[in-house]
């Protein structure tokens, strides 16, 4: 399936895209579009949009980020995601920031891939190993 989300990827739309490709869709396939275009690109392409700023289904929504609304609408209960998901909200809702100790690296770390790399499928690609290794954090510290 083809999924969509806006250009220039930070902290919620790298995260989505991993917890999607490893617990939703293993054979997703990532579109980046200018923000003001998603929802016609999602439209042409068939694909689901997500983090589209009130526009979709998979957004920040009744205090969620899009980490947790995927978490959500696909009923995965894994603890150690949900352990990911308060870091992933803390990292990207400003208002809650302090609400995770490790959200302050993960911020610092997505801004600094996106200043290493211009392309949003290359900044996925080097992420990834980092929402790995989180998960894994969050599986040692749930007792998983």
């Amino acid at each position: 399936m083809k999924w969509i989300t806006r250009e220039h990827i930070h902290v919620d739309r790298v995260a989505c895209p991993w917890l999607i490709k490893k617990f939703v869709d293993t054979e997703a396939e990532f579109i980046f579009a200018p923000s003001g275009e998603v929802m016609d690109v999602a439209a042409r392409e068939g694909a689901i949009p997500f983090d589209v700023k009130g526009q979709a289904e998979l957004d920040h929504h009744e205090g969620r980020c899009s980490f947790e609304s995927i978490i959500k609408k696909y009923g995965l209960a894994d603890p150690a995601l949900h352990g990911l998901a308060k870091i992933v909200h803390a990292a990207d809702v400003a208002a809650d920031r302090g609400t995770a100790p490790e959200a302050a690296g993960l911020e610092a770390i997505a801004r600094g891939f996106g200043l290493l790399y211009a392309d949003d499928h290359k900044i996925l690609e080097k992420q990834f190993p980092v929402y790995d290794a989180l998960y894994a954090y969050c599986k040692a510290r749930s007792g998983q």
